[in-house]
Parts: C-alpha cells; sequence; structure tokens
C-alpha cells in the first residue's frame, strides 16, 4: 500500500465518521492517529457531545470489536478484567474474561471508579495484557482504551492519577459543535447511526495493518525530533508546573507525528505535525503548581504559550 493509497482510504473513513458524529472533525482525526500510533484517548466534555457514539462509531466503522464499562464507584477490578470461577460440573476453575478483552474498550466516565479499580487498566494500557491469578493473558494488537470523564461534575469521582494519565497519548476537550452542525443535527437526525456506520467501512483489520506499517516507515529527520524533545523539556522547567512531560511523552509526541503524516498522506515529518500535536499530548501529563492553580492558569493555555515561544526548526 502506497501513502496516497492510504490517504484514501483515510479520507472515505473521515466521511464515515463525520457522516455520524457531525461538526467534530478535529476529534475524529486525532483518534484516527490514535489508533494508528497505538495510543488510547481520554475524551473529556459535558454530557450530550456525542463521546460515546464516536467511540462506538469509530470500532464500527473500523471493524473492530468493542465493549463498553460504564465506570461506578462500586466497580470492582474484576469487573474489567474478569475472574477464574470455579465450575463445579467440571470440578475446575475456569476463566471467565472480562470487558478489556476486545479492540476498542469504551471507559465511560472513567474517573467515577475509585482507585483500585482505576489501576485494573494500568498493565493492560501499557504492555497490552492482564494479569489474572498470576497469570498474564494477552490483548489483542488492536486494543485500545477510549476513555470519558465528565469536567463538570465532580462530586463522587476519583482523579485520575498521574500514572494513569500518562498512559493516554491524547486528551481531547470535545465540545459542544457549532450552531451550523446542531442545526444540521436537529434538521437531519441519523436514525441508525451504528448501523450507518458499519455499512461505510473504510478501513478492514488488513488495512489498519498496513497503515500501521506504513507509519513506522515515515521518516523523522533529527531536527525534528530535537523540536520535539525541545517542546517536552520545556514544561520541565516552567516554574507553573511543578512537574513536566515525561520521556514516554517525547516519544509518543514524535510517534503521534509520524501517523499524523500518514494521515496526510506523506512519508516525512513536518514541524506542523508535532506542533499541532503538543496540546493534546502534552496537557494531561504536566502538574500545576499550586499558587498557578490559585490564580487560575490551565495546563492547555502554558502549553500554548510554550509552542508560541519555542523555534520551528527550518
Amino acid at each position: 500500500m502506497t501513502f496516497d493509497e492510504f490517504k484514501a482510504l483515510i479520507d472515505d473513513m473521515r466521511r464515515a465518521l463525520s457522516s455520524v458524529v457531525r461538526g467534530q472533525d478535529r476529534v475524529i482525526d486525532l483518534t484516527l492517529i490514535a489508533l494508528l500510533s497505538r495510543g488510547h484517548v481520554l475524551l473529556e466534555g459535558p454530557p450530550g457531545t456525542a463521546k460515546t457514539l464516536l467511540a462506538r462509531t469509530f470500532a464500527q466503522a473500523v471493524d473492530l470489536e468493542f465493549n463498553r464499562v460504564q465506570f461506578t464507584p462500586d466497580l470492582m477490578p474484576g469487573d474489567v478484567l474478569g475472574a477464574n470461577i470455579f465450575d463445579f460440573e467440571k470440578r475446575s476453575f475456569t476463566l471467565t474474561k472480562g470487558p478489556i478483552f476486545t479492540d476498542i474498550l469504551l471507559g465511560d466516565e472513567i474517573n467515577r471508579a475509585p482507585p483500585k479499580t482505576q489501576a485494573a487498566l494500568l498493565q493492560a494500557m501499557n504492555e497490552h495484557q492482564a494479569t489474572i491469578d498470576g497469570i498474564d493473558h494477552q490483548l489483542g494488537d488492536f486494543f485500545t482504551v477510549i476513555a470519558t470523564q465528565n469536567p463538570i461534575e465532580q462530586q463522587g469521582t476519583y482523579p485520575l492519577p498521574e500514572a494513569q494519565l500518562d498512559r493516554f497519548l491524547f486528551k481531547i476537550e470535545m465540545d459542544f459543535v457549532d450552531e451550523a452542525a446542531e442545526i444540521d443535527i436537529i434538521l437531519n437526525p441519523a436514525q441508525t447511526p451504528i448501523q450507518n456506520a458499519a455499512q461505510n467501512k473504510a478501513l478492514s483489520k488488513a488495512n489498519l495493518i498496513a497503515g500501521r506499517e506504513l507509519v513506522a516507515q515515515v521518516t523523522l529527520e533529527p531536527k525534528i525530533a530535537e523540536y520535539t524533545v525541545r517542546l517536552v523539556r520545556a514544561t520541565r522547567n516552567h516554574g507553573d508546573f511543578i512537574a513536566g512531560a515525561s520521556t514516554r511523552a517525547a516519544v509518543a509526541l514524535a510517534n503521534a507525528a509520524r501517523a499524523a503524516a500518514a494521515l496526510d498522506g506523506r512519508a516525512y515529518v513536518i514541524p506542523d505535525d508535532v506542533k499541532g500535536l503538543a496540546i493534546p499530548t502534552l496537557m494531561h501529563r504536566v502538574v500545576l503548581a499550586p499558587a498557578a492553580e490559585i490564580e487560575g492558569r490551565e495546563s492547555k493555555t502554558l502549553i500554548e504559550a510554550l509552542v508560541a515561544q519555542i523555534e520551528i526548526p527550518r
């Protein structure tokens, strides 16, 4: 498969997704980049902004298996991973796999689960395997977590720890669509959005594998790698952050930039690929200093300023 052929497939995929999840083109592109670069996505937005619809439609349109977990304060790790249950007829334990054994896992309102249950996802997101009763069980190559959280309602929630936030490639702020898109949604509601997406599949698993192979072939020149590292290191030397982005963040940003280039039909990364992905890649990986929080500063705004300050390679 060539880069031009892959771009044509991606354009078909974009059209299939945007016909269902309307007015969220940027979010669709970031989710496609995450899938191609084997990353996980944290969607943050108020209720009714199509976060769940995006995950379900995405899985259908790419022909991947899909499971959903509604996170609640009483959810236990076994409810996510599964458990060995004794079979009285066979007189032995049988593994009952949990919803984590899938391709795309939607973790709805992930911040409503207690830390112990949230931690059940750490190994799976980083190593693509789950350990149950001391035995490792492999997850598929396509395993991707799309988690959602509501930034408005904080009662009964548990903030995600930094170690878990670092597992997400992107944090995407999913806001309400613009007025024209909202009118279109009302006038032309999709009767069967999931089925419509399934009928418009553009990426088979074989094409997705081929796309990932193309991403691995995308050239990242040393000067762009240096630019990527300077962006990440700048967060560590910023007075408003008590903790900056990790080396994992630099690797994630570089991989995402390669995927963005492939989506655009290019075999090489340009500085704009890195610059355009810096905010969703880094803003959840930094920790604000208490003084900055009191003064009402936000990680996103501070990183935007950093990106504007750092010289782009020519």
